[in-house]
């Protein structure tokens, strides 16, 4: 299966794939900040420096990161969460990561990820214009589905 465009609106950049995984496998690595680096497509997440044991709406946890060869940290707010779903959170920048499974059979799993800027604010959405965030966000993305989908298709 190939990365798919999915139109998700202006303002949000999506894509989706389909893995041969459960749903609630899946879901667990979103699910755990800890992991997120197993997700990361674009080379920029490192190690989870501090995340509770379990997320809920609300929780928070600091990444470190890697971008252009300087290292950062940033702490993220979850803030949307269906167990096997949806997990989501925000970025301290405004834009949100989300990642949603879709159980299409108990062993194949529909997994979308968007990076949403469209309530960002005008000045932001233009500062990931100029800066190419938003062409470097759908290569990442694809990146991410891509490598997800591989991982799985071997076993």
């Amino acid at each position: 299966m190939t990365v798919v465009v999915v139109d998700a609106g202006p303002g949000r950049i999506s894509r989706s794939v389909v893995v041969a995984a459960p749903a609630a496998e899946l879901f667990a690595i979103a699910a755990d900040p800890r992991r997120h680096h197993e997700l990361d497509g674009s080379g920029t997440v490192r190690h989870n420096v501090r995340a509770p044991a379990e997320i809920t709406v609300g929780s928070k946890f600091s990444t470190n990161m890697k971008m252009y060869g300087v290292p950062y940290r940033i702490t993220s707010r979850v803030t949307a969460l269906e167990p096997n779903a949806l997990v989501e959170w925000r970025h301290p920048e405004g834009h949100r990561w989300r990642w949603e499974f879709e159980a299409l059979a108990p062993t194949q799993t529909r997994v979308t990820e968007t990076f949403d800027y469209h309530d960002a604010g005008v000045l932001r959405r233009k500062f990931y214009e100029l800066t190419g965030s938003i062409k470097g966000n759908k290569k990442g993305i694809e990146a991410s589905l891509a490598a997800l989908r591989d991982r799985y298709a071997a076993t």
